[in-house]
């Protein structure tokens, strides 16, 4: 069965419901090793970031493997039991767009504004983000911390809650997934730097500087889980 160019609508959904189908008609035989992510992304006519997020939701379904370096291999053409269901999760890379177009705007306000108690406790979840890389777990609490408190700067309960739902949405299954193949202590790092960048213009009133600081943090993040697929060693969840 021959793949087929997907519509532009709930991509990486549509994706997966192509390979699996491919993967139980035994067209991709078990154990074999699946076409390369560009290829795939070119066959099927989308962009290589929603070919990802289609492969990580097979992965948690337990339909594939990723072993990085060498490529994604089927491990099984029918689980035993129900497919855990991931066709409601938001992808993570468009998650990341929507937060980087509202959070951007978010750092400008903060920056017109420059809310003391905000800064303060931005300062506070940086550090919290430092104190868990050192002790190598993922500052998955300081993260949060950080971009929550950014938004309880713009002094409004609906830009507060969408940033909070948005990224609580990290913790659905192809989110994590990705995490865990792409976050490791230095990526953790870089984003440390890209959060003090934003502190320092926030502090400064620099409008344009804190809008353009974010969506860099943001636009890092999203091409950090879209880079090529290489070791990576998995970080510990924090307690």
């Amino acid at each position: 069965m021959p793949l087929q160019t997907i519509e532009p609508r709930r991509l990486y959904r549509q994706i997966a419901e192509q390979l699996r189908a491919l993967i139980a008609s035994g067209e991709f035989a078990l154990g074999s090793r699946l076409p390369p992510e560009r290829d795939l992304a070119t066959q099927l006519g989308v962009s290589r970031p929603s070919v990802r997020e289609a492969l990580i939701a097979l992965e948690v379904q337990g339909l594939v493997e990723v072993r990085m370096g060498s490529g994604i291999y089927v491990t099984a053409q029918a689980p035993a039991g129900k497919l855990r269901d991931v066709d409601s999760a938001l992808g993570p890379f468009e998650i990341l767009r929507a937060r980087q177009l509202i959070e951007s705007e978010l750092a400008a306000m903060a920056a017109r504004h420059k809310p003391q108690a905000a800064l303060k406790r931005m300062r506070a979840a940086v550090k919290l983000m430092e104190e868990d890389i050192a002790l190598g777990v993922m500052p998955i609490r300081g993260d949060r911390a950080f971009h929550v408190a950014l938004a309880e700067g713009s002094d409004n309960a609906a830009l507060v809650r969408v940033v909070t739902n948005l990224w609580d949405e990290r913790k659905n299954p192809v989110f994590e997934q990705l995490g865990r193949h792409f976050e490791n202590a230095r990526s953790w790092r870089l984003a440390v730097a890209e959060h003090r960048a934003v502190i320092r213009a926030v502090a400064t009133g620099d409008v344009a500087g804190a809008r353009a600081a974010m969506r860099t943090h943001l636009g890092n993040s999203h091409d950090r889980f879209a880079a090529a697929w290489v070791d990576a060693p998995p970080a510990k969840e924090a307690a």
